[in-house]
């Protein structure tokens, strides 16, 4: 039986035929789509169509991370959709070495690999019609403000790199969950209003001239049937912690906790009401998982596809660690390993993990911290515990829809679950406002505080140490579906055309600018992790730069070009607090930690 096309999908092979027929002459398209709504056949509808009318030579797309890489060439090969679109092409996982295609007709790169071979990228793209994919857009900035409301933002190695591949592009498919930033910047080559008087919120321009816009919402992908309709499960509690002056503080409901509630999430994240959580979310997938077994005739332990899985996302690795030991409690020695696994930055297996999470049977349980939420294609997961400090709508929604895909494994669409277990704060409740009322597709434009407020110098004076939790007990569970929100805006136009931006800095120029980048992207995480009292206030900023130059292998000062800018892609991926054990047992940070006063001993991934 044939599927059909979902809206934006159907959309999408309607304009590149039309490009394939010469009838139009746009060339950038816009797929926003909300996440789990089936994003990834786009390029492949497209490569199909363009290439066989000989718009295009090849396909190149561009992921933001490694472990996507293996989804992208699996979409390709869909033996369904090889027989729909009546295409034969096939890509590869592309390593950073000369003639990525090897006799196929494309490649899948990431940013990283772009920014760290720029040159080899661009040649590939001068002696062929390419057909570029990118994927989750948001994630590359503007290299300068589309309006006159906020300061030009530095250019990141990322966008710098990408921006001549799209000049030189014969298409270009621009994709994402979100068109929005957290931090409130342009999104690469996008079109946007102009700003009215003054207003400062950011927003697509659905009507651009020369655009084909495509969008998707979560309302569409539910009438459809493309996503499951998810349920929070808003779990409220107590919670005591000792502020920086050594007071106990307390609350006496989460969702209540006002002024108090970013400290009150770090305590119940740490102590009783994250057990009580997991336990919550561990016996609601069992019990899925139990039902499951016994409509297909199944017993325990055999491997069979479609019973549900539980995605547990912590606030950060030594946490995280704490998670796993007390979901693998339930399990014999022997099944330990088997059903529980963790996928963070220092787990040697953690591509391993996650890729048998997706494809096998067994683990039924993953704890992550930020490797494996976004574009992560996973239908059997059913429950997942937000146990993170994070608040923002991008980062949120690409985790929740890690449980709203449909599993063609697990039955009937009505019986499939995607239960969202979360503290009740007041941030989690702005988000999910945010999702039933909004489209997603504005955003704030902040003020970033100015990189002289940031470095070490400004950091140094005596600050309190963070907080401490003591106690917290989860009170009460309440249950709501959530509203399916607005729909997208849509329209197609007719021609394209877009303008150049500059491309290249001289090199002593270029390494300023990404040196400058660097140290400012340390000392927002340094400020970050303070808010979020991971570390201690004064001496985080020497601590990070240490462990960066042990990750990298040498200083900033001394990289080259190149290295420079796959230092700036590994900084926008990791946190440099996941690294904390590089600088443990170093003798040479030791000896200068020692003759900065207000500097801290460091133990095991505790800064």
């Amino acid at each position: 039986m044939t599927r059909p096309f979902r809206r934006h999908q159907e959309m999408v092979n309607n304009i590149v035929g039309a490009i394939a027929r010469r009838e139009t002459d746009v060339r950038d398209i816009l797929a926003a789509v909300t996440p789990g709504g089936g994003k990834s056949l786009l390029p492949v509808i497209a490569a199909a169509r363009l290439i066989q009318a000989g718009v295009a030579e090849r396909v190149c797309w561009i992921v933001p991370r490694d472990s996507l890489r293996l989804q992208a060439e699996e979409a390709f090969v869909d033996p369904h959709w090889r027989t729909a679109l009546g295409h034969n092409l096939t890509v590869r996982a592309a390593e950073n070495a000369p003639d990525p295609c090897r006799g196929l007709q494309g490649y899948v790169t990431t940013y990283q690999a772009v920014a760290a071979a720029p040159e080899l990228h661009l040649a590939e793209f001068q002696r062929h019609k390419y057909l570029i994919a990118i994927d989750e857009l948001h994630h590359l900035p503007a290299l300068s403000d589309l309006d006159t409301l906020t300061v030009a933002a530095d250019e990141t190695a990322w966008s710098r790199t990408i921006v001549p591949l799209l000049e030189l592009s014969a298409v270009r498919l621009l994709m994402s969950g979100t068109l929005q930033r957290t931090d409130g910047k342009a999104i690469l080559w996008l079109p946007y209003r102009k700003p009215q008087g003054m207003r400062r919120v950011r927003e697509i321009d659905f009507t651009a001239d020369n655009w084909a816009i495509v969008g998707y919402s979560r309302r569409q992908a539910l009438a459809e049937r493309a996503v499951l309709p998810v349920t929070f499960g808003a779990l409220d509690g107590d919670a005591e912690w000792r502020d920086p002056l050594s007071q106990e503080r307390s609350v006496e409901s989460l969702s209540q906790s006002g002024e108090l509630a970013h400290d009150a999430l770090f305590t119940v994240l740490r102590t009783e009401f994250a057990d009580a959580m997991l336990r919550v979310a561990y016996n609601a997938c069992r019990d899925h998982r139990t039902a499951r077994r016994k409509a297909i005739g199944a017993r325990p332990g055999d491997e069979v596809r479609g019973l549900g899985k539980l995605l547990v996302v912590a606030p950060d690795q030594a946490t995280a660690w704490r998670y796993v030991e007390h979901l693998r409690k339930p399990f014999p020695d022997d099944l330990k390993q088997l059903m529980v696994r963790a996928a963070m930055s220092d787990v040697a297996d953690a591509q391993q993990a996650i890729a048998e999470f997706r494809m096998r049977p067994f683990p039924a349980i993953l704890v992550t911290v930020s490797m494996a939420y976004e574009g992560m294609d996973c239908p059997e997961i059913s429950h997942i515990a937000c146990l993170t400090h994070i608040r923002s709508r991008p980062w949120l929604e690409q985790m929740i829809a890690r449980a709203t895909r449909v599993d063609p494994h697990a039955g009937d669409y009505e019986g499939q679950s995607a239960l969202v277990y979360h503290p009740d704060d007041p941030m989690f409740r702005a988000f999910r406002h945010d999702i039933e009322t909004e489209q997603g597709t504005k955003a704030r434009i902040v003020r970033r505080r100015a990189q002289h407020s940031l470095p070490l110098e400004e950091i140094e004076h005596n600050r309190p140490p963070a907080i401490t939790p003591l106690h917290s007990n989860a009170t009460a569970l309440r249950f709501d579906v959530v509203a399916p929100g607005p729909d997208f805006g849509i329209t197609a136009a007719a021609n394209a055309s877009s303008g150049t931006l500059p491309l290249f800095d001289p090199p002593s120029v270029a390494e300023h600018r990404l040196r400058q980048r660097i140290g400012q992207m340390v000392a927002a995480q340094v400020i970050e992790d303070e808010d979020a009292h991971l570390i201690r206030r004064n001496s985080g900023y020497h601590a990070y730069n240490a462990i960066l130059k042990r990750v990298l292998g040498k200083s900033r000062a001394e990289m080259h070009l190149s290295e420079l800018e796959a230092a700036v892609g590994w900084l926008e991926r990791n946190r440099l607090s996941d690294h904390a054990g590089l600088i443990e047992n170093d003798p040479q940070y030791r000896w200068s930690a020692t003759r900065r006063p207000s500097s801290i001993r460091l133990g095991p991934h505790k800064l």
